[in-house]
């Protein structure tokens, strides 16, 4: 078992160590000063993180962390009444998530599972996916009036950034990471307005805000993974 620690702590870069301790850190630290609402979200925070960096990598492992987290992240939102962050990540993050990790592993650099070959979409790809998140963004707008989603203009356009980013997960192009990162800025918008009214959801706040900078970072390191694998 230390074996296998050891040999996950030297896959790491030693900026991915700083990122994913301090991730880490700041999380756990959040929930404890504001007593977070639930074991479960703050679990739930801390496969986010590891499904994070691991997806930075290039690693498969990632999406099958972002399942997980997808399902309790479910969960915690039905609680809350974010209907349109429980659908979305049930009905489409986690479902997508599950593609994804079957096209990544289909679709190795090398000969080596741990990185997927990373593509550049050109125009025409992005415009498709631009044109396909419109209806989808429509319907699941009337989906969430129905359900009396709190918030509802917030959580509508998360659905939208949702699908750009797990469509782009899906075509292997590094722009998931900024659709992910408009999630996530539109995430803590969602929680800032809970937390305002209950102090115990700042933990979900501060979660959301290591992901974005973790989203960041992983942008810049899937564009040098496309260069590295390009030139080889």
């Amino acid at each position: 078992m230390k074996s296998k620690l050891r040999l996950m702590y030297s896959y790491f870069t030693l900026f991915e160590k700083i990122l994913l301790t301090a991730s880490l850190l700041v999380m756990t630290a959040s929930y404890i000063v504001f007593k977070g609402s639930g074991t479960l979200s703050f679990i739930a925070s801390l496969i986010g993180a590891f499904s994070l960096i691991f997806c930075a990598k290039g690693n498969p492992v990632g999406q099958l962390l972002i399942i997980i987290f997808s399902m309790i992240y479910a969960f915690i939102s039905y609680r809350m009444h974010y209907y349109g962050e429980m659908v979305t990540y049930a009905t489409m993050t986690a479902p997508m998530a599950a593609a994804s990790l079957y096209v990544w592993l289909k679709n190795p650099y090398g000969k080596s599972r741990a990185q997927v070959r990373v593509r550049s979409a050109n125009g025409k790809e992005l415009a498709a996916i631009i044109l396909i998140t419109i209806p989808v963004t429509v319907a699941f707008y009337f989906i969430l009036d129905y359900f009396g989603t709190a918030n509802i203009v917030p959580s509508t356009l998360s659905v939208a950034t949702s699908f750009l980013a797990v469509a782009l997960t899906f075509r292997r192009c590094a722009l998931y990471a900024v659709a992910y990162a408009m999630n996530d800025v539109i995430l803590i918008v969602l929680w800032l307005l809970a937390s305002i009214e209950n102090t115990s959801y700042v933990p979900m706040l501060t979660c959301f805000a290591v992901f974005l900078v973790n989203d960041i970072y992983g942008f810049i390191n899937w564009n040098r993974l496309l260069k590295q694998q390009s030139e080889n």
